[in-house]
C-alpha cells in the first residue's frame, strides 16, 4: 500500500475519534488568551500519542515534535488555533456550548481536533518519513495582537527552525470534499479605529447652545467613506467599516460625546499607512471644523498574509494526488484577516482552506454567526491531507 493509501486508511479509521475531539472542543469553548482547559486538552491527547508537548507557550499555546528518521533532515510546522468567539451559539445540538456567551463559531475547534488527528497519523508513520513535524497549537487568534505574534517571539519557529508552515482553516462557502488554494496575496491587514468625537452636551430642545457631537460624527462617519471611494486605488481592494457607535443621551438629550469603532483592511502595507493617516487627519480636521474635537486611537493589528507561491504550487499538487484535481479549487482574494500572516512574514506559509458546506443538510452558515456549524465528514478528510501535505514538504531537497 502506498503512503497516501496508507494515511487515508488511518484517517478514516481515526475518524469518529476526532469528531469526538471535536465535539468536545466545542461544547466547552474559551476565549482568546483564557484557552486553559483547551490546552490540557491537547497537551493530554497528544501524551496519549506517545508525544510529549511542550505547554505554556505565550501562556495557553502547546508545541510537540513529531520525529521521524533522520530527524535533523529538515523541519516543515503545522498550525491551529485554538480559541473561541464571544458569541451566544443558536444551534440546538448534542455539543453545542455549555459556555454562555462563548462559542466556536470559526471553526477553531475543527482546526484544532484536525490537528491532533494529523499528530495521530504522523505518530502512527514516523518511520516512514525523514524529517521532523512541527505542530502548533495557538492561543489567541481572534483577539489583537495576536497569539501568532506573541508565539513567535517566544521563539516557536526556532529550534528547530522549520522551512516552511502550513495552516487550514474551515471554508463555508466550499463543498465539503473540496479543499482550496490561492498563490502569493490572500488576506488583508486588520487594524481596529477608535474614534470620540467630543462635544457639548444639552437640552435637545435648545440644539443651539450645544456642540452637537452625534451630528458631527455622522459627518465624520460618512466623509471617511471617501477615503475608500476617493483615494484607494481600485488596484488596492480596501474597506473601512464602523460597527459600533455609542451616544449616551436621550431622546431629548445631547450627550457629550460619542464614541465610534470600527476596521481598516488593506492588501498593501504603504497604503495601509497613507490610509490610518488620511483617517486620523481628516476625523480630527472634520471635528474642529465644526466646533468639536475628535480622539483618534489606532490599533494596528495583523499584517496582510500572502501565501508563498512555490510553497503553494507543490501543497496543491500533493493535494490533487490525495485528493483528486476535481477536488481542490481556487481562492479569491478576501478582505478577511488572520494572525497566521505574521508566520507569512516570517517563513514560507502556507494558509489553505477546507469544505465544509452541506447544502442539503442545512449546513450554510458562515463563520462568525451563531448558527455557524460543519459537516463533520471533513474531519475524514483534513487530518490525512494535513499530514500528506507535511510528509511531502519533507521530501522537498
Amino acid at each position: 500500500m502506498n503512503l497516501p493509501d496508507q494515511i487515508k486508511k488511518l484517517s478514516e479509521h481515526f475518524t469518529q475519534e476526532i469528531i469526538s475531539y471535536r465535539r468536545h472542543l466545542h461544547a466547552h469553548p474559551e476565549l482568546s488568551y483564557n484557552e486553559f482547559n483547551t490546552a490540557l486538552f491537547i497537551a493530554d491527547k497528544l501524551k496519549s500519542f506517545g508525544l510529549t508537548p511542550s505547554e505554556g507557550v505565550a501562556k495557553t499555546g502547546v508545541v510537540v515534535l513529531i520525529e521521524g528518521k533522520n530527524p535533523f533532515r529538515r523541519t516543515v510546522a503545522l498550525r491551529a488555533d485554538i480559541d473561541a468567539l464571544p458569541i451566544q451559539e443558536a444551534n440546538e445540538t448534542e455539543y453545542q456550548s455549555q459556555n454562555p456567551g462563548v462559542m466556536h463559531a470559526c471553526g477553531h475547534d475543527v482546526h484544532t481536533a484536525s490537528l491532533l488527528g494529523t499528530a495521530k497519523i504522523l505518530s502512527e508513520l514516523k518511520n516512514h518519513f525523514e524529517g521532523t513535524v512541527k505542530l502548533i497549537f495557538q492561543p489567541g487568534e481572534e483577539k489583537n495582537p495576536g497569539g501568532a505574534s506573541l508565539m513567535i517571539r517566544e521563539g516557536v519557529l526556532e529550534n528547530p527552525r522549520p522551512s516552511s508552515i502550513l495552516g487550514q482553516h474551515v471554508m463555508p462557502l466550499i463543498p465539503v470534499g473540496k479543499v482550496g488554494f490561492r498563490e502569493g496575496m490572500y488576506m488583508a491587514s486588520s487594524d481596529e479605529i477608535y474614534l470620540t468625537v467630543i462635544g457639548k452636551g444639552g437640552h435637545g430642545a435648545a440644539p443651539e447652545l450645544t456642540v452637537d457631537p452625534v451630528v458631527i460624527a455622522s459627518h465624520i462617519i460618512i466623509a471617511l467613506q471617501q477615503i475608500i471611494s476617493r483615494k484607494a486605488s481600485p488596484k488596492q481592494p480596501t474597506v473601512l467599516t464602523f460597527g459600533k457607535i455609542v451616544a449616551n443621551g436621550a431622546t431629548n438629550i445631547i450627550p457629550d460625546e460619542v464614541k465610534i469603532s470600527g476596521t481598516f483592511r488593506a492588501l498593501n502595507e504603504t497604503w495601509r499607512k497613507e490610509g490610518l493617516e488620511k483617517i486620523k487627519k481628516m476625523a480630527e480636521g472634520l471635528a474642529e471644523s465644526m466646533g468639536a474635537t475628535c480622539e483618534v486611537k489606532i490599533l494596528h493589528g495583523y499584517p496582510y498574509l500572502e501565501n508563498n507561491p512555490e510553497l503553494t504550487r507543490r501543497i496543491r499538487t500533493a493535494a490533487e494526488e490525495y485528493l483528486g484535481k476535481e477536488n481542490v479549487v481556487d481562492l479569491d482574494l478576501t478582505l478577511g484577516s488572520e494572525d497566521f500572516a505574521y508566520y507569512s512574514h516570517q517563513i514560507p506559509a502556507s494558509f489553505y482552506r477546507l469544505g465544509t458546506r452541506n447544502e442539503a443538510r442545512g449546513i450554510t452558515s458562515y463563520v462568525h454567526t451563531p448558527t455557524f456549524d460543519i459537516d463533520e465528514s471533513a474531519l475524514q478528510i483534513g487530518p490525512g491531507l494535513m499530514a500528506w501535505l507535511a510528509i511531502k514538504e519533507l521530501m522537498e531537497i
